[in-house]
């Protein structure tokens, strides 16, 4: 399969496709956009196929590019072959990648998880930035983590910028969204432990019986985990802090008790 070739911005697909970029386009649609061919061959060897696939001239003979074609065609997708110029407006960027792939989003439903499926889950507690989300995504992927819980508003997964920093993982870790009472009737029946990362803790996080399976559970980047959160946990435990600064970015304290877990 090889795409058609389009050369104009106002072209209705691409019009689409730059629309993605606005999470009300996402919500609409239930699509998003995938940037790059090593994430688009993640998604297809994970069975995400790609509803559309636009790809500049240069990269229309890579064996993997050909491997996404065949995906697309089998599930009744679009592909389009593009100009350069074409590719930078869709991700915004003046060295934008050759392959652009726009899939189905995935939520998984908080009842359908199996806890005893994994060692590990992550709950965040109203993340708002989507870099930090989707560098959680990527470190909940190489721990082996069960699945991301997002509870209260967040910000979206499945924005571009969240994308990008999932490096694929995207595609191979379930996603649920819940609210607050939703989440903390659920957690009731929950097997293991919950254990929240609160700076006002006593507990040294290394000091912490991570009964498996182990719910993390982290607050967002300004305000940390709220009483009714922490409450929620078995226990409460820190990072120390031995230099100046007197917090950890969100993503990088999500890794550090991620990996306090599985060990």
């Amino acid at each position: 399969m090889s795409g058609r070739v389009v050369t104009s911005l106002t072209n209705p697909t691409v019009k689409a496709v730059r629309a993605l970029h606005l999470r009300k386009a996402r919500e609409e649609t239930g699509l998003f956009v995938a940037e790059g061919l090593k994430i688009v061959t993640e998604a297809v060897e994970l069975g995400h196929a790609p509803r559309i696939l636009l790809y500049g001239r240069e990269a229309a003979d890579h064996p993997l590019l050909r491997a996404a074609l065949r995906s697309a065609a089998d599930a009744g997708g679009e592909a389009i072959e593009v100009t350069r110029d074409i590719l930078a407006k869709i991700s915004r960027r003046d060295n934008p990648q050759a392959v652009v792939g726009v899939f189905a989003q995935s939520f998984t439903a908080l009842e359908a998880l199996v806890a005893a499926s994994a060692d590990c889950w992550i709950a965040l507690h109203r993340v708002r930035d989507p870099g930090n989300l989707g560098t959680i995504l990527r470190t909940a992927d190489a721990a082996g983590c069960g699945g991301v819980i997002l509870v209260g508003e967040c910000c979206d997964p499945y924005s571009v910028e969240a994308v990008r920093a999932t490096m694929g993982s995207i595609f191979a870790v379930p996603i649920v969204k819940a609210d607050e009472a939703d989440f903390l009737n659920w957690r009731a029946a929950w097997p293991g432990s919950v254990v929240g990362a609160l700076l006002s803790a006593t507990l040294d996080y290394r000091a912490a019986p991570y009964v498996k399976p182990t719910m993390v559970l982290m607050g967002n980047e300004q305000q940390g985990l709220p009483p009714q959160m922490a409450a929620a946990c078995d226990v409460n435990v820190k990072i120390p802090m031995r230099g100046r600064a007197d917090s950890l970015n969100l993503s990088v304290a999500t890794g550090v008790m991620v990996y306090a877990a599985t060990a």
